[in-house]
Formats: structure tokens, sequence, C-alpha cells
């Protein structure tokens, strides 16, 4: 009887170090962080969320995860309060109370997540997989409550953070005024749809201090389509020939980089919606296949996704403030009016200005960031359109990508070149700010020298 209790006492034992081995192993595991950011995309998807508002979204989702990451690292991970110059400092965690701090990362990322998308609650079903498989691993209750309440208060912070960013005072903005005025925008077929996000760049941006501080492209090249030496008459031309002699891997690079969330699709007198993962979206998507590649931590993956969102977020808006500085007219309505009333772009033009173009700059300054914190030249296939039915596209490096998804919208009729190249260039210069300015990770010479 004695060796009985013995073996049954050693059993229990056993059975409950292995739940704490379970439990750190499973929440450490930074393919758990890439799922929870790929959930969040699902619904932006879901809910067609347009590029601007999607970039939103996932900045201060991360920025929550990261904060809670932060906190739990602090040898190796800076806050970003005051490093941003508009986040308040944070509330520290209770030193007398046991966090599981990559635990609360992916709660804080769905608290936030919830909070900015839409359905309410969209997040939820997640939330309490999560919490439940804490328990089922054998997380003590008293640990699960503790870092559920940091979470809650990092996620609040944030959220209370983001409400003066001044998106909410755009919601009511007045709309862009429509004129027939030459080399101005108006809205191209199918769908005729008024101008996406005219304020956006109006919202605070987070490394920037304010949208002009990035060094202005040169102007676009004035409009004149009557005189066939132009640089503008050239431009448009390039425009259409290439889209009337597109090869298949021209067609499938445009393809692969679409990235519209909404797409209105007619076949005779047939139309119907088809959704896409938005450009902010599949880089994320890239992130995640880039930080798995690296076999990067669970820490360092939330870091390389934050500080990618921030690029993004302050890429959309610098452009955006560009687009609607110049009100530059599309391809597609040129040719329409001056030379082929019939024809269209290989993709279907998006709902706003063209110059500068979103692609070039958002992917440069995601690039950037890869770059930097990833390497130069490292090879990657990226599958993140696989689930569309397209294939998937191999690159020698973030860069060759990036300059392919720039590329990929005049190969769609959707942009001159001269737009993609300027789009690219600021694009470079607002992700080299945010790695000046943004230092998430500390050095290790300077966690020696403590």
């Amino acid at each position: 009887m004695k060796h009985f209790l013995q073996f049954f006492f050693a059993a229990l034992i056993l059975i409950s170090s292995c739940k704490r081995a379970d439990h750190n192993k499973i929440f450490k595991d930074a393919t758990l962080y890439r799922q929870t950011v790929k959930k969040l995309n699902d619904i932006i998807l879901i809910n067609g969320f347009p590029p601007c508002i999607a970039s939103r979204n996932y900045a201060y989702a991360n920025i929550a995860a990261y904060e809670v990451i932060a906190a739990g690292d602090t040898m190796n991970y800076k806050s970003l309060s005051g490093q941003i110059k508009h986040l308040p400092m944070i509330n520290k965690p209770d030193k007398n109370k046991t966090i599981d701090f990559h635990f609360a990362s992916l709660l804080a990322f769905c608290k936030v997540g919830n909070a900015v998308t839409f359905p309410e609650g969209s997040m939820d079903e997640y939330v309490n997989s999560l919490k439940e498989k804490a328990s089922n691993v054998g997380m003590a209750s008293e640990v699960l409550e503790n870092s559920i309440h940091f979470a809650d208060v990092v996620a609040l912070h944030i959220l209370d953070w983001s409400k003066n960013d001044n998106y909410a005072q755009t919601r009511s903005a007045p709309k862009y005024t429509v004129t027939n005025e030459d080399g101005r925008w108006i809205p191209t077929p199918p769908m005729f749809t008024q101008a996406l996000e005219p304020h956006w760049g109006e919202i605070r941006p987070m490394a920037l201090n304010s949208v002009e501080e990035i060094s202005l492209p040169v102007d676009p090249v004035p409009f004149n389509i009557k005189n066939k030496d132009s640089q503008f008459y050239k431009n448009v031309m390039e425009v259409k020939t290439t889209g009337d002699n597109l090869t298949q891997e021209q067609k499938d690079i445009a393809d692969f980089w679409d990235d519209i969330p909404l797409k209105l699709n007619t076949s005779g007198h047939l139309r119907y919606m088809t959704k896409k993962f938005s450009p902010g979206g599949h880089w994320m998507n890239i992130v995640g296949i880039a930080t798995e590649m690296n076999k990067d931590d669970f820490n360092s993956t939330v870091s390389i996704y934050t500080q990618t969102s921030i690029a993004l977020f302050d890429a959309f808006i610098s452009c955006w403030y560009l687009k609607f500085k110049y009100n530059y007219v599309r391809p597609e309505t040129v040719i329409n009016q001056h030379i082929a009333s019939d024809w269209r772009p290989y993709l279907e033009t998006p709902p706003f200005p063209e110059y500068t173009a979103g692609h070039a700059t958002i992917s440069s300054a995601a690039e950037k960031i890869l770059t930097s914190v990833i390497g130069d030249n490292k090879a990657f296939t990226d599958t993140s359109q696989v689930e569309f039915g397209l294939k998937a596209r191999s690159f020698k490096s973030f860069k060759e990508a990036a300059t392919e998804a720039g590329i990929s919208r005049v190969y769609g009729g959707i942009h001159y070149r001269t737009s993609c190249d300027e789009g690219y260039k600021n694009g470079q210069e607002i992700g080299q700010f945010v790695l000046d300015r943004l230092k998430l990770k500390k050095s290790k010479l300077a966690n020696v020298s403590r």
C-alpha cells in the first residue's frame, strides 16, 4: 500500500509538471501569435474593411500585444510610450502577481481587435478558445485571472489613446467634391464609387510627427493630352500600351498584388462581389511567413508585426495626404475620355486619386522594416493568395516583392509608372523614420552594461 501511494503521488506530480510544461510551451509558441493575427486578418477580409481602416486595426492591435510583451521582458524590449510621442505611459504590472505575458499578449491583441472591427465581438469565440486552452493545459486560475486583468489594462489604455487620432472626426468630414476639371480625379467604372477616405491624411501618425515631414514627391506631370510629345501623353500611352499587350506573367503579377478588399465582377448581365486581403493585410501575411521562416521566437515575432504595422499605418496616412493634395486623374479616365471610350484596365481602378501609388508606398515601407530586422536578400515564398486560388510567388528578397507590388499597378492599368516610383521612394523614407525613432528591441550591449 505504501509503495502504491508513493507511485500515485509521483504520477500526480509528473502529470502536473507535464501540464505546466505544456502551458509554457503552447503560449510561447510564435505560431499562436501568427494564427491570432491571421484571425483578425480574416475578420477584416470578411467585413470588407477599406485598406486605410484595415491598417489602423492592425497597428493598434499589434501595439497592444507588444506593450504586454515589453512589460514582461524589460531586459530585451522597450515600451513605445514616449517613443511614440503621444502614447501615454502604461501602468506596469504588479510584481507580486504572476502573469503569463505571452497569453496576456494574445488577449490584448484580441481585445483591441474586437473593438476596432465589426460586428462587435467578432473575436469572442476565438478568445474563449484561448482561455479554454489555458485551463486545459494547467494554467493556475490565479495566473489566468492575473493575465486577463493585465491584458485588459493594456488594451483599454491603447483604445483610449486611439480615440484621439482624429478617426472619429473624419467619419463626418465633408465628402470629396467631384468636378470636371482636366486632370482631376473623378469616380471610375464599374462602380463609380465616391472617393474613399478623402480625409485619411488628417489621421494622427505614429512615427512621423506630421504628414509633411517626409520629402514631398515631385509634382505629377501637368495634364496635357493633346500634345503627343508631352510627358503626360507618353505616361498615359505607356499604361494603355502595356495593358493592351500584357504577357501571362504580367497578368499573374497584377492578380497576385490586386489586394482589392471588395471587387465588383461583371460577366454579361451577371454582377457579383469577391473579397481579398487589403494591401496591408497582404503584408501582415508576409510578416507571418517571414518570421516563421526566420524562426523568430514569440516576443520577436510580436515586435516585427508591430513595427511593420506602424510603418503601414503611417504610410497610408502619408500617401492619402498626397492623393488628396494632388487629386490626380486615373489613366482609365483619360483614356476613356480622349483615346478609347471602351478601354478598361486589367484590374478594377480603386476609388481614390492616382498620385502617389498606395501599393508602392506601403509595400516599400513594410519592406524597409523587414529588410532591416530580418535581413536583405532573404528569399521567401509568398503563399498569401493561395486561398483565393492564385499560385504562390517566390522572391529573392523583401525588396524584390515590394518592387513587384509597385509595378503590378502599371500592369493592372491603374497607375502611371512615375506614381509607383515616387510612392516607393516615400515608403522607404517612412520606413526609415520608423526604424530610427521606434527602438523596440534593446541592444545586447545595453543589456550587458546594465
